[in-house]
């Protein structure tokens, strides 16, 4: 019984650990876009009003789009 019950809290923990993995991704995509927007670099977007809602758009579709692949796959 001991093993059984090993094995049960272990499945359980990698449930909870692919679950965070998988939310850390969702959360990390929005982060990547606005750090490479943020830089001090010219790319385009800073003379122009438009650029941080081009941005925040770009994050929140991708971050969406993640999230329904991963829901998808089960991973969530």
């Amino acid at each position: 019984t001991m093993d059984t019950y090993s094995s049960i809290i272990n499945n359980n923990m990698n449930t909870v650990m692919r679950t965070l993995t998988s939310v850390s991704i969702v959360m990390m995509l929005p982060t990547l876009i606005s750090s490479l927007f943020g830089m001090n670099l010219i790319n385009g977007m800073e003379d122009y009003s438009w650029g941080f809602p081009v941005a925040l758009i770009i994050s929140v579709v991708v971050s969406v789009l993640s999230w329904v692949i991963l829901r998808h796959k089960r991973l969530l």
